[in-house]
């Protein structure tokens, strides 16, 4: 039987239709005005009228919008930012504790605001909140016939906590722009009147950390992270955005104004690629550092490109490696549609990172490379000792108790950029290795954190190294990023859930235990270990190193950057602590119960050996 086609022409392939954007929730997102200056101006009200730049070695990490009128801008050399502002008060930022400090402060002010408890922070100076149930909640309890003289209720429990506001205006900046006299028209709109009252919400708050941590911000408020982040952008400083969707073509015209580039999930290695297939160019990987990558087309120019679909773009971004599906999520980002949910508050970092770099420098001799190891694993052991210990209050048992502990072990490292025959910098390239973390990195009582870093550097990170960079000597390194991660929590903490900590259990004493349990069972190897590692370097950092790129995009980690002076104190980790790490043979790593030294292979069998109990 003959058949006949029902269209016309050949089927739009479903990939390429614009993706359904969901319009349940309502998030907010704040960005700390200048924040690194604002530490300081805070600290120091006198600097508040000045020209201010935040340094972090030979760089301007950021400076505040008093030297950006001057034509001041962050990532500049020192040097020149203060040819350009020469009366610029340059300020020492590479101590990142102050920051991290004010930051959880005003992290915990934000985070009850948010019934669901998620409140996401990115980086040090950016929030999320998802605040569709007390919006929600606040919607069902306006009065129709008095809007002027409405009441955000802050608490379920408590109708008299929170702030008065009128309902027939937005609170700062709409994008589209509405008139005033249609606000009352739109309140018919169950979205509008969500988002309207979310503006109140977000400038309520805004204010609040102003008037009561002399903070200011910039808000956006939309349906989703990437459209709240964008608007937020709009009009800053000191002022928010609420995104509306009036019409079915709003969202895609503010999308379609962005650069490739400005869009939160998108990076410059896929805005290359990207560009590269709308412009007909070959950007050399080279260059693919460039700041001007993604920049020179705009979503509206990818979006309407001929044959351009979900599937092209994965055909574009396909490359080895590549995680399957960038190209449906690069267009989803493109028309403003973002699924992604706001991760839930926890005392708890995700991972906790210490790097420093040496571009100025790099490191090339081994007893470089253990200097700085045992200088960065003793900061690592210190911010966990911070960030994931209590103390105790039990009185039969008094001391800190962990509150989570991880499980793994990271060090990554990349080289110096090369010059190409061309004359171009190749672009960084990071490479890692993992491991589980040792148990003796969890000791609390009796164990100070320079002997924990120094054992960890010499046991741990120097095999790992090796591993990463067999050759003796000549590595050229330019960063190196120690991390601990894939946290636990403790068995009786509190701290995932509702945020008010916990003591759990004394996790360090188990380790203990255990360590005292197997010691008849123990092999030592005291033979002499052949020193292997020669040469010296200059002590310190060199100062026109800087890091403040390397931290650029980085979410939900507590990071902190080693001051140029750091080094292991007098007495720490001899050069020749582990000469093995460089001996030629077979891959082995010494283990970190018995010190013996153990083949890779056998090494997960010989750990089992050591747990079983008696």
């Amino acid at each position: 039987m003959k058949t006949t086609a029902l269209t016309s022409g050949p089927a739009k392939p479903i990939a390429s239709r614009a993706p359904k954007r969901n319009d349940d929730r309502v998030i907010l997102h704040f960005d700390y005005d200048c924040f690194y200056a604002s530490v300081f101006e805070n600290a120091n009200p006198a600097l508040k009228r000045q020209p201010v730049g935040v340094k972090q070695k030979s760089i301007l990490a950021t400076c505040n919008y008093v030297a950006r009128a001057r034509g001041v801008r962050k990532l500049m050399l020192i040097s020149e930012a203060q040819k350009m502002c020469p009366e610029l008060v340059v300020v020492n930022g590479e101590d990142l504790t102050p920051f991290r400090d004010v930051s959880k402060k005003l992290w915990a002010f934000l985070r009850p605001h948010s019934w669901n408890g998620r409140v996401e922070r990115l980086g040090l100076d950016e929030v999320f909140l998802d605040v569709t149930d007390v919006v929600a909640y606040n919607v069902e309890l306006l009065n129709r016939n008095a809007l002027r003289d409405s009441f955000f209720q802050l608490e379920r429990q408590d109708p008299e906590k929170g702030f008065s506001f009128d309902a027939t205006r937005f609170f700062g900046c709409v994008q589209p722009p509405v008139d005033e006299k249609d606000v009352a028209s739109l309140m018919e709109n169950p979205l509008c009147a969500r988002l309207l009252l979310a503006s109140h919400l977000a400038g309520y708050l805004r204010l609040k950390l102003e008037d009561d941590f002399g903070y200011t911000s910039s808000g956006g408020i939309s349906t989703n992270k990437v459209l709240a982040k964008l608007a937020g952008s709009v009009n800053k400083p000191k002022n928010q955005t609420t995104l509306l969707s009036l019409h079915d073509d709003d969202i895609q015209d503010f999308m379609d104004g962005h650069k490739l580039r400005q869009i939160p999930g998108i990076g410059s290695r896929t805005a290359q690629l990207i560009q590269d297939h709308v412009l007909s160019t070959n950007t050399s990987d080279a260059n693919t550092h460039d700041l001007e990558l993604g920049g020179k087309v705009t979503v509206h120019a990818v979006r309407t490109h001929p044959g351009m679909s979900a599937d092209q773009l994965e055909r574009i971004l396909e490359r080895p490696g590549a995680e399957r599906g960038g190209g449906h999520t690069v267009w989803n980002l493109l028309h403003g549609v973002d699924p992604s949910e706001v991760k839930e508050a926890s005392d708890v970092p995700v991972q906790i990172s210490i790097e420093d770099t040496y571009l100025a420098r790099p490191l090339n001799t081994p007893a470089e490379i253990v200097r700085e190891l045992g200088a960065l694993a003793t900061s690592l052991v210190r911010r966990m000792r911070v960030d994931l210990v209590v103390d105790d209050p039990d009185p039969s048992d008094p001391g800190p108790r962990w509150i989570a502990y991880p499980k793994t072990l990271r060090l990554s490292t990349h080289p110096k950029p090369k010059q190409t025959p061309t004359g171009m910098t190749e672009g960084f390239r990071r490479s890692s290795r993992s491991q589980a973390l040792p148990s003796f990195a969890l000791a609390l009582r009796g164990e100070s954190a320079e002997a924990v870093g120094e054992r960890l550097a010499s046991e741990t990170l120097l095999p790992l190294f090796r591993r990463l960079h067999p050759e003796r000597s000549g590595w050229n390194i330019a960063m190196v990023n120690v991390c601990v991660t894939n946290m636990v929590m403790v068995a009786g903490s509190d701290a995932a859930g509702s945020g008010t900590g916990g003591t759990g259990r004394n996790i360090a004493s188990m380790f203990r235990t255990q360590e005292d349990k197997l010691r008849e069972f123990t092999v030592y190897d005291n033979t002499p270990i052949e020193d292997t590692i020669t040469g010296s370097s200059a002590d310190g950092v060199d100062p026109t190193q800087s890091a403040a790129e390397a931290r650029e995009g980085e979410e939900n980690v507590w990071e902190v950057e080693l001051p140029a002076d750091a080094a292991v104190e007098p007495g720490g980790m001899s050069p020749d602590s582990d000469a093995d790490a460089w001996d030629d043979g077979d891959e082995s790593q010494r283990c970190h119960i018995c010190g013996h030294t153990i083949p890779i292979f056998a090494l997960s069998a010989h750990e089992r050996f050591h747990n079983i109990s008696d």
